[in-house]
């Protein structure tokens, strides 16, 4: 049983005896006489093996292995199809999401614009001679600067993004 175990391991996983030899740092006829029962590794070379290839060793010394087939279409066919079904799934959520996404960007730019609006500047009439007074209306004043130019931007892209994803009927 070992043997035919480690035999339809090492050929599912598409191993030669030469190149599971070399992994386990043993000579390739080893690796013939385990396959052939002539001889059985010992404690520590069953673990080593079961690493080597990737399996428990329970499965080497008692469960039967089987080969697997690498052309089962149908298996293959049935994976395909809840693949494309779990990202059919997905594509409205992430259209939705994207959507209330592009929604909330316009809200943002609005009300930041609106606050903006109501607040008129008022760094124009701070004193400049403080130095933290300086910095924090030097920042405003730079972010109405840089809000100002993409604004428009943002918004005109959040407009267009919304018509976008929107809800197909």
């Amino acid at each position: 049983m070992l043997n035919e175990n480690i035999k339809a391991v090492r050929k599912s996983k598409g191993l030669s005896q030469e190149e599971l030899a070399v992994k386990l740092n043993v000579v390739r006829q080893t690796v013939s006489k385990w396959e052939n029962g002539l001889s059985v590794p010992d404690s520590d070379m069953l673990i080593t093996i079961s690493e080597v290839l990737e399996t428990p060793v329970s499965t080497l010394l008692g469960e039967t292995v089987t080969e697997s087939k690498a052309d089962d279409l149908k298996a293959i066919c049935e994976k395909l199809e809840v693949i494309n079904l779990q990202l059919a799934q997905r594509k409205p959520a992430r259209r939705k999401m994207l959507h209330w996404l592009f929604i909330s960007l316009c809200a943002v730019t609005v009300i930041i614009f609106a606050v903006l609006v109501i607040l008129d500047r008022p760094y124009l009439s701070w004193d400049y001679s403080d130095p933290e007074t300086a910095v924090v209306g030097t920042v405003y004043h730079s972010f109405e600067w840089l809000f100002a130019r993409l604004a428009p931007v943002i918004f005109i892209g959040s407009v267009i993004g919304i018509f976008l994803t929107r809800r197909k009927v």
